[in-house]
């Protein structure tokens, strides 16, 4: 299929494109921006104006319950809702049931995500058999499987000895491993922050040191062991300012902040919201500018998504007994756009934290439009406003902090392989 996508205003941060250009795609792959190629005769034209057109999104934390908890959710559910939300791009965590940590589950996943012809799904290995943090996973056999990177999920690491060797071995082979930061003994049973809001409400807390301590440990292992680390999540300002530190001093690290903590504080759980029962934990007033400000000087290299659908019945439960997560998919453009509507942040500069930096991390052929590469575009609409709810999202989890929020940035055409796999 050839596709002309006219009158679009283009939005290419790796090329620096920001102009009002026309895209020009044939056979899955972008042929030019700009002029017409010779001969070229569309069998198919997307009217773009008053659109932006931009790389498919990369999200670089999105749970797809599969396998294991398809109560919760389906693989067909979640990539729908991620190609709804512009998303083309995603890398899945292997807190899976059974855990991602056998080449074969991994296959099995890649081969159904592929049956489905949306979004491309790109599986994090276990780090750790079984993610006990005991024997390391054979991490070049599920290299080989398909996993772009390995991650303990949500699951710390107790054993330094065991961080060690698993960051030696990535550095060997040159792996990414994706770890969260927290101090599990400090976090024990927590389920806010620890703070104010906490204490008021009888929540047991989970203080900013949990984060600040295993980051240290992390940072300092990685230094040893010539690794490459991304820190999944960050959420304190103690956080920021170690890992501007560790840029400063060569280490190879980078980070990702969720759009939820980029918007919401500890201070929005104050009516028992379970769907702000979140990990980590939603932080301060304080906590949440310096992750903007990261995020704005580069600190901070990309925002997830962190989609975690719950089934309904798990976020009715007492905020300390509720589930963790909230849907994301959906949410990643609208919010990424608020927060850079409100920091007077560049379309530009806002795009590429969820497109060309997020591919970067996971070193996959994605988030650009440079010539023969896969055409995955985002075509949407920056100033419609449409109200998140149980109706408006795709996922089957309708778990989220912002129900009835009215959020500008609405996909019109999603494509994949240069397929149009959403149309509003």
């Amino acid at each position: 299929m050839k596709i002309h996508i006219k009158n679009g205003h283009v939005i290419d941060p790796k090329n620096n494109i920001n102009d009002k250009l026309d895209v020009f795609i044939a056979a899955g792959k972008i042929v030019s921006i700009g002029a017409m190629p010779d001969g070229f005769i569309a069998t198919k034209t997307i009217d773009a104006t008053n659109l932006t057109v931009c790389p498919g999104l990369v999200d670089l934390s999105a749970r797809l319950r599969e396998p294991g908890d398809e109560y919760k959710a389906r693989l067909a559910s979640e990539l729908q809702a991620a190609v709804a939300g512009g998303v083309t791009s995603l890398a899945c965590p292997p807190d899976t049931d059974p855990v991602l940590d056998e080449p074969g589950l991994v296959e099995m996943l890649k081969h159904r995500a592929k049956q489905q012809g949306l979004a491309h799904v790109y599986p994090l290995g276990a780090m750790t058999r079984q993610l006990k943090g005991s024997a390391l996973s054979e991490m070049n056999e599920l290299h080989t499987a398909g996993c772009v990177g390995f991650s303990q999920a949500n699951v710390a690491v107790t054993d330094t000895q065991v961080l060690w060797r698993a960051m030696e071995y990535a550095a060997t082979f040159d792996f990414t491993l994706f770890l969260h930061a927290e101090e599990p003994f400090l976090a024990a049973k927590g389920v806010a922050h620890d703070g104010e809001v906490a204490t008021r409400m009888g929540l047991k807390g989970i203080p900013s040191a949990a984060e600040a301590l295993a980051l240290a440990s992390i940072l300092r292992i990685a230094q040893e062991a010539g690794a490459r680390i991304h820190i999944s999540r960050l959420s304190t300002a103690e956080g920021v300012a170690m890992i501007r530190t560790a840029k400063a001093k060569g280490l190879k690290v980078s980070c990702d902040v969720s759009a939820n903590h980029l918007h919401l504080t500890e201070h929005d759980i104050a009516y028992f919201d379970a769907n702000c029962h979140l990990k980590p934990p939603l932080r301060t007033q304080r906590d949440k500018a310096e992750l903007s400000a990261g995020l704005k000087d580069g600190t901070i290299d990309a925002i997830c998504s962190d989609h975690t659908p719950v089934d309904d019945d798990a976020k009715l439960a007492p905020f300390a007994e509720a589930e963790i997560g909230a849907t994301g998919l959906e949410l990643l453009l609208p919010l990424t756009l608020k927060w850079a509507k409100q920091e007077k942040v560049s379309l530009p500069h806002a795009i590429e934290r969820i497109t060309k930096a997020s591919a970067n991390i996971l070193g996959v052929a994605a988030g650009d439009l440079s010539p023969n590469s896969n055409a995955d575009l985002c075509i949407f609409d920056a100033n419609e406003y449409w109200k998140v709810s149980p109706k408006t999202l795709k996922s089957q989890g309708k778990n989220t902090p912002f129900t009835g929020l009215e959020l500008a940035g609405k996909v019109k055409f999603t494509l994949v392989n240069g397929q149009v796999v959403y149309h509003d």
